[in-house]
């Protein structure tokens, strides 16, 4: 199989980590008998110093000429000051926007080698966490009208949260189709005691349901669901929300697994063209010092092979190469926990990873 695949490798420590995710998929095509092409392209910071814009057409047209595209990690610091519409993150919003991505997969796993890494009670750690967060991504707040006025107490800033019937009943079938392939859970996360978005949100997840009666599907405020993610994170399988509120529980649920270093993601739309990103950021505090963790971008290279190729025995083998890698102690720092081992630099971890495929 010949594959094009874009990369976007950004910002901070998005070079190093995209370079290492390249690495092992090229081990994988030798192994299996692949070929990937990867076309380089600018988005965020580095796109901003080179043309003065995060997301450039050329970026958007090559992305959407691939097969699909492999993100490292935009923003930092230096564009802290820019106006909203140049600042790097743009990027991202204009790339899901201009692909039609508006499902968001981000499973977390806690792996049995860093249990000891949690920071939860071992009487929670004992009954794992592995659940996948499905998160709205091309609606609501995000993309909703904004602006500032003048109002009774001074000038005043609004974003807007506002969704259709059809972005609610499109993400929930994604849901329930992933449901499907696992333990046939969904928990819906909405606001709907209070806003009128989730209101909808929630009568359009309960008709899809009635669609999937082998599917339980449970109703849960997003407050309540912040504090159950810590209480009792083993409760959820597939859950499925808003782009706000999947954009700060993801977070949350990485925390659980130890390290959010180790956490991949996938944006998908209708066709097989996805984008594919760690949930992690650009970390500029160790830029350029070999001391990040490539496992989230490796883990989002095998989500590619799965959810964009239907390489799913290609997707196995480099999953498995990480398990392996930690079951045998090798740690990068983030994940060193209270191991008394020196860490292993980015290009080392990779190395270990390409040994066990």
């Amino acid at each position: 199989m010949d594959l094009n695949i874009a990369l976007l490798k950004g910002d901070g420590i998005g070079p190093e980590i995209v370079d290492s995710t390249v690495a092992v998929l090229e081990k994988i095509g030798k192994k299996f008998g692949h070929r990937f092409t990867f076309t380089p392209y600018l988005a965020g910071g580095c796109a901003i110093d080179a043309t003065g814009e995060p997301l450039p057409q050329e970026t958007v047209d090559g992305c959407k000429a691939s097969d699909s595209v492999l993100l490292g990690a935009v923003g930092g610091p230096k564009w802290d000051t820019l106006p909203g519409h140049l600042r790097p993150e743009r990027a991202l919003l204009g790339m899901r926007s201009a692909l039609g991505l508006y499902t968001n997969i981000r499973p977390a796993k806690l792996y049995s080698a860093l249990k000891a890494e949690c920071l939860l009670r071992e009487d929670i750690v004992a009954k794992g966490v592995d659940l996948v967060m499905i998160r709205e991504l091309t609606g609501g707040i995000y993309f909703g009208e904004r602006g500032r006025r003048q109002g009774a107490m001074g000038e005043e800033a609004y974003d807007t949260e506002c969704y259709s019937e059809k972005e609610v009943e499109r993400i929930a079938r994604v849901a329930f189709e992933t449901a499907k392939k696992r333990s046939k859970k969904v928990t819906s996360i909405d606001k709907a005691n209070v806003l009128e978005s989730s209101r909808l949100w929630r009568e359009v997840m309960h008709r899809v349901a009635a669609e999937y009666p082998e599917i339980e599907c449970t109703d849960m405020l997003v407050d309540n669901a912040a504090m159950q993610l810590i209480k009792n994170p083993s409760q959820f399988d597939v859950v499925v929300t808003s782009n706000m509120f999947g954009d700060i529980l993801s977070d949350e649920s990485s925390q659980i697994t130890g390290s959010i270093g180790l956490l991949p993601s996938a944006s998908l739309g209708d066709s097989k063209c996805g984008m594919y990103e760690p949930i992690h950021g650009s970390a500029p505090d160790i830029a350029g010092q070999n001391k990040s963790n490539p496992i989230a971008t490796v883990l989002s290279g095998a989500m590619m092979l799965r959810y964009s190729f239907d390489l799913e025995e290609e997707a196995r083998a480099i999953e498995a190469a990480v398990d392996n890698v930690l079951n045998a102690g090798w740690r990068t720092a983030d994940i060193l926990g209270t191991s008394t081992a020196a860490p292993l630099s980015c290009t080392e971890m990779t190395e270990k990873i390409l040994e066990q495929i």
